[in-house]
């Protein structure tokens, strides 16, 4: 955003979320991933509310849903220090419309709290369990053991346009290795399911906690990669953990990641997903690994 300084007719940037409009200044609108995750408080849950610009095949977009769920963690009063781990199960479909969400601090020591948190709609049955560890980080010794994986710079990459699902429309994806080639001549033997990629939000938005968990299940399924081919697929349990925390994050001043994904095994209509989100300047960010459910 730009406000003009009278004085010199220049341009110079603004960033309290305000922008000019006339003589008045006026809240600038909301990213679409924040009002997607929006959550309000109630007396005894908290709630929410599915987006169409989030939507998947046959549901919300499951990074969204866990975005959506750690917001609420994030924004409740008895919360303490930064998340930890974040596990979410998705138990059944969630319906278009609005949501419950039943958030319940398990158990507080000096340096962590463990939360669940229960998805539901209507006042109906479970949709999705999550559980959260927040923790207090402690200048301690150091050691980053991963490697870097070295990419072209996120301007260099051309950006991906082969899905058609609204949330990932929301998703500036830019591939490496491991492009997602639907429709490429079957062979025996199943494609490689690893990649590497930038992501970041199609509208820049500075990475946050939030962001980080929904683009850790921005990786498009593996089973697509290994077989060429859309299958009916779903996300059962994902779990990210974050290996930085809100201060670090925000120094970092970044708004994409770059991301490398693979899979171990399909077996029996399950295949596992692991993920590593890097920052820009190398920095090993989260990690994260799913069990899929997949048609095939």
């Amino acid at each position: 955003m730009i406000v003009i300084i009278p004085e010199c007719g220049r341009f110079a940037p603004r960033n309290d979320g305000w922008q000019p409009l006339g003589n008045r200044m006026h809240a600038k609108t909301p990213h679409l991933f924040d009002e997607a995750t929006r959550v309000t408080a109630g007396d005894s849950r908290w709630q929410g509310h599915t987006s169409d610009d989030y939507w998947a095949f046959v549901g919300p977009f499951g990074g969204a849903t866990a975005a959506t769920i750690l917001r609420a963690l994030i924004e409740h009063p008895q919360a303490a220090g930064d998340p930890l781990a974040v596990t979410v199960n998705y138990c059944a479909p969630i319906a278009q419309g609005p949501f419950d969400l039943d958030v319940r601090l398990v158990k507080a020591n000096r340096s962590s709290q463990h939360w669940c948190v229960e998805l539901s709609q209507g006042g109906g049955e479970v949709a999705t369990l999550a559980t959260a560890v927040f923790a207090e980080r402690r200048p301690s010794w150091a050691h980053q053991v991963a490697e870097f994986p070295g990419a072209p710079p996120f301007e260099a990459t051309l950006p991906f346009q082969g899905m058609a699902a609204s949330w990932a429309n929301q998703y500036d994806f830019r591939f490496i290795e491991g492009e997602l080639r639907i429709g490429a001549s079957r062979q025996d033997t199943p494609a490689s399911s690893y990649s590497k990629l930038w992501i970041g939000d199609r509208t820049p938005r500075k990475l946050d906690v939030l962001s980080l968990l929904a683009m850790s299940d921005a990786f498009i399924g593996r089973v697509f990669h290994a077989r060429r081919e859309m299958v009916p697929f779903g996300t059962v349990s994902l779990t990210t953990y974050f290996h930085t925390d809100s201060k670090a994050l925000a120094a970092e001043d970044i708004t994409r990641v770059l991301a490398v994904a693979d899979a171990k095994i399909f077996h029996k209509s399950y295949g596992d997903q692991t993920g590593e989100l890097w920052s820009p300047g190398g920095r090993l960010l989260a990690t994260t690994t799913q069990i899929a459910y997949f048609k095939a």
